[in-house]
C-alpha cells in the first residue's frame, strides 16, 4: 500500500522555508520580531517532528509488520527505521525527540535557542527521510 506522504513533505518544506526566513530576519535589532519568527520556526519544527515519526511508524507497519513496531519506544522505533534504511542515525533522532518534548518549556530563552538551533539540524535529516520514504513508497 502506497503512503500518502503530502502531509510530510508540506511540513518538511514549511519549516524549511521557516529557518531561511529566520536566517535572514534574526539578524536584525527587533526582539519582538526576532522571538516571534523563532517560534515560528519551533512550532514548524514540532509539526515536522511529528510527522516524521508517524510516518515512520507507517511505513514500518505496512513493511515489516505491525507485530514488529506496536508498542515499542522510541528509540526501538528509530532503530527498526534505522535497520530498513529510511534514516541513518537513531541518536540523532532521540536528540530530535528530546528537542520535541522541550518545545513545551519555550518560555524559557535557553530552552527555546536550543531547539531553534535543533530544527535547522533536523530538517536536513526530515528531507532525507522523505527522500528515503519516497524511494521505498510502493
Amino acid at each position: 500500500m502506497q503512503l500518502d506522504l503530502s502531509s510530510l513533505k508540506k511540513s518538511v518544506e514549511v519549516l524549511h522555508r521557516s529557518i531561511k526566513v529566520a536566517g535572514v530576519e534574526l539578524n536584525l535589532s527587533k526582539k519582538d520580531l526576532r522571538e516571534t519568527i523563532r517560534a515560528g520556526v519551533i512550532q514548524n519544527f514540532e509539526v515536522a517532528y511529528e510527522q516524521s515519526w508517524k510516518m515512520m511508524k507507517r511505513w514500518l507497519e505496512e513493511n515489516i509488520g505491525s507485530t514488529y513496531v506496536d508498542g515499542v519506544t522510541r528509540r526501538e522505533l528509530f532503530r527498526l527505521a534505522a535497520e530498513n534504511r529510511l534514516i541513518s542515525d537513531v541518536n540523532r533522532w532521540m536528540e530530535y525527540h528530546h528537542s520535541r518534548n522541550l518545545t513545551t518549556h519555550t518560555y524559557d530563552e535557553d530552552t527555546a535557542e536550543e531547539v531553534f538551533q535543533t530544527a535547522n539540524y533536523f530538517q536536513t535529516d526530515a528531507k532525507k527521510l522523505v527522500k528515503e520514504l519516497d524511494i521505498r513508497n510502493d
